[in-house]
């Protein structure tokens, strides 16, 4: 066998992580994900977790997977099926080997293979693997209970505590397979168990036997595999996932803008990430606050809004409709607010732990009145930091409430994130009040530009009440006048209209495509990996994703009606198509839908591209 085995250098690789939800799925495809960003490849990644708090053990609805994708160079989804498949459990190799290639490598625990396991699993004989038509020369057949136990005999860890670093064993295997350096996993462990360095350690102990397993057995591998980096830009990297890189898109915009942070904010799945992220950073001037409910998280932003501050609030589908009356006052007052919305299967709790893009109508028309709001959606966990910045850049510039648009797909994926220069970064100029205008100041006196002035609490001189009924337009006063409202509901939408945003980009055969893809946020990877597929294949494609969906770009109209056929792609029956129908005259798009809770297949958007 050592004379066989062989390092070969590939260009991506895809491992999928599954077991039990209590199994440590997540940490250990977290920490693989983690070391590959740290040494430059590209990454992109899935937690694919059930809804159930804690599913009976071996239950296959309580199987909790991670897929990662690692490539030399930019990686744009988490792959269609995975290259290796770890299986802690019978539950897990049931459920998941559908996601894995014919020819895919099968790490699994024989230990949890046993009589009652199979049948929680519902196989039907104990020859699972000849059951699900498994060549048994592709599965790594390891004892990974029993020889964790051993490996920490001497720990004086009870049981229990043992089998949680079962996890740790698979992963030394998978670092093992791709030859991935165990003193930055080592290093990962003692940073994230500073305060506990004996679980650390013991953790730490068995990766490496996991990693010698593999080495002296070489298992069932052919290969093992390297996967270098293409084009190694400088700068400091992190393995950061959207919901972080979401809280921290807005400490950069208050730090940037000179003001305090506040975040009001009720938990919901997917969202409440951060709210704990935040809640961490009382040291750079944020303040969080868990309230009572959705709208009560809301209206405290909107107070501090009001008092100063750059106010965010939080929430996931359900919670945007709880929201919407506070939203509405925002919009008639005219105050700086960011409203994060990740989305979830709906309807109602719908699927909590799943995403799709089914929340695009609510956010553009979901509230009472003429209710114009702006709307960014986010296209990967990366670009979370950047969304989540140019949110509240645009509502304090502009005095708007604007609403930021991601998923549970990027929110909780991740990506290689390359730390930006703050400094670098656009500057953030809300529209104070001038001093000049003290004694004649009313509070819905607008600059230029069509912005209503912030005049913050506490200026000498610009006194003044704001509230939910309609305004006058020259004095601020309660106004029930038809003219007046005639016009500032004008000015309100004209506010919203004169937003300068980037033009639509196109990429691909920009000049001479037959096919333009169209998409908004979370799809970006998955369809533009779809794209370079059939361009490959000698198709003439392009692609353009909408990132700002109100105001939509000013080339918009430009760009959908250049080409002689687009498809819109989105996860959901068609939102996105019929707003640019009703923005767009003449615009008749074909439409790809689908809403499964799961990412887009690229294989399934080429057939279906293809066809077009």
């Amino acid at each position: 066998m050592t004379d066989k085995l062989e390092i070969k250098e590939v260009a991506d690789i895809v491992v999928r992580f599954s077991g039990d939800s209590g199994d440590g799925m997540q940490l250990a495809g977290n920490i693989f994900s983690t070391v590959s960003a740290t040494v430059g490849n590209g990454i992109s990644t899935f937690p694919d977790y059930p809804a159930d708090i804690r599913a009976p053990q071996g239950s296959l609805t309580g199987v909790s997977g991670f897929q990662v994708h690692i490539g030399e160079g930019e990686v744009y989804t988490p792959g269609d099926l995975c290259d290796v498949l770890v299986a802690m459990n019978a539950a897990a190799l049931k459920t998941q080997y559908k996601y894995a290639k014919p020819q895919a490598t099968i790490i699994i625990d024989t230990d949890s293979f046993g009589k009652k396991d199979l049948d929680k699993a519902q196989f039907l004989t104990e020859d699972y693997l000849g059951e699900m038509g498994i060549d048994p020369d592709r599965v790594i057949a390891c004892p990974i209970t029993t020889m964790v136990k051993d490996c920490l005999a001497d720990s004086g860890m009870d049981n229990k505590a043992m089998l949680k670093c079962r996890n740790m064993f698979a992963l030394g295997l998978v670092c093992w397979l791709f030859s991935r350096d165990l003193d930055l996993v080592a290093n990962f462990l003692r940073e994230k168990f500073a305060k506990k360095p004996a679980i650390a350690e013991a953790n730490i102990n068995v990766i490496q036997a996991g990693y010698d397993y593999g080495h002296n057995t070489h298992s069932n591998a052919t290969n093992v595999y390297r996967i270098e980096t293409k084009e190694k830009v400088p700068g400091r990297y992190m393995d950061i996932t959207g919901n972080k890189a979401t809280a921290y898109g807005f400490i950069a915009a208050a730090e940037k803008a000179g003001l305090k942070l506040y975040l009001g904010s009720y938990p919901i799945t997917p969202a409440t990430d951060v709210l704990h992220e935040l809640a961490k950073h009382k040291s750079l001037g944020v303040t969080t606050v868990q309230c009572e409910d959705e709208i009560a998280g809301c209206a405290s932003a909107i107070g501090a809004s009001f008092a100063g501050a750059l106010a965010v609030t939080s929430t996931s589908g359900p919670g945007l409709c709880l929201k919407s009356e506070a939203m509405n006052l925002a919009v008639t007052m005219e105050l700086p607010l960011v409203i994060l919305d990740v989305q979830r299967g709906g309807p109602a709790t719908g699927l909590p732990t799943k995403s799709e893009q089914t929340d695009l109508l609510q956010a553009l028309f979901g509230r009472n009145g003429e209710s114009p709001m702006p709307v960014i959606a986010a296209t990967s966990p990366t670009d979370c930091f950047y969304a989540a910045y140019d949110a509240a850049k645009m509502a304090l510039e502009h005095m708007t409430p604007v609403i930021l648009l991601t998923d549970a797909y990027i929110a909780n994926g991740s990506g290689a994130f390359k730390l930006p220069d703050l400094n670098a970064m656009e500057g953030i100029n809300p529209p104070y009040v001038p001093e000049g205008l003290k004694g004649e100041w009313t509070p819905y006196m607008r600059a230029e530009n069509g912005t209503r002035y912030w005049a913050v609490p506490g200026r000498e001189g610009f006194t003044h009440i704001l509230g939910g009924l309609e305004k006058d337009d020259k004095t601020g006063a309660i106004s029930t006048d038809p003219e007046n409202h005639h016009l500032m509901t004008i000015k309100r939408q004209a506010k919203i209209d004169n937003i300068n945003v980037p033009d639509l980009e196109v990429i691909g055969d920009t000049e001479d495509a037959e096919l333009l893809i169209v998409g908004f946020g979370s799809t970006y990877g998955h369809l533009h990996a779809a794209m370079d597929e059939m361009r490959a294949k000698g198709k003439k494609v392009a692609m353009a994703q909408f990132r700002y969906i109100n105001p939509l770009p000013k080339n918009t109209a430009e760009v959908l009606m250049k080409y002689p056929k687009v498809v819109v792609a989105e996860q959901n029956m068609g939102q996105l198509a019929g707003y640019l129908r009703m923005k767009v005259d003449g615009f008749v798009p074909a439409q790809y839908n689908q809403v499964k809770g799961q990412p887009f297949i690229v294989n399934e958007l080429v057939e279906a591209f293809e066809k077009l």
